[in-house]
């Protein structure tokens, strides 16, 4: 019998600071005035989108994204938890729709078979959202305008 020697995991720190920066950088050119007001919503297809602030601090900010379409019961809705550390300029993943405290790593396999990776994949997530909302996001037109006074 062959035994294979496997490595344990290691976290990769370098690609995770690198998401959680770029992701800071995402989310304030979606919410540039958060500091000014609570909230921020735009449609993204037939998605409606909500920033929300949550929390704020001297060094810290914490917010919560939703999306929510017509036809939740069957695409069901997004809620993510983030926290943004303005003294590093970056943002991390707090809670992922029902999953709190999200561990560095992860044995495998888990009883809640989360990934050994799972953190980073959770940002990677948010990178991937946050880049598609900038893209493919259109603000509501307040009442009172039209198209044409734009």
């Amino acid at each position: 019998m062959q035994r294979v020697n496997k490595q344990p995991f290691k976290i990769d720190l370098v690609r995770l600071h690198a998401l959680c920066e770029a992701n800071y950088v995402r989310l304030l050119r979606l919410f540039p005035d958060y500091e000014q007001g609570n909230t921020r919503e735009f449609s993204v297809g037939t998605a409606k989108v909500r920033l929300e602030v949550l929390e704020r601090s001297r060094y810290t900010t914490f917010f919560r994204l939703h999306q929510s379409h017509a036809e939740d019961r069957w695409l069901g809705h997004l809620v993510v938890d983030v926290r943004a550390y303005h003294d590093a300029g970056m943002l991390e993943v707090g809670a992922f729709q029902s999953h709190r405290q999200i561990q560095a790593r992860y044995h495998y396999p888990n009883s809640r078979m989360f990934q050994q990776d799972e953190k980073l994949q959770q940002n990677q997530f948010l990178a991937d959202w946050l880049e598609h909302c900038r893209a493919n996001g259109r603000a509501s037109i307040p009442a009172g305008f039209s198209r044409s006074s734009f």
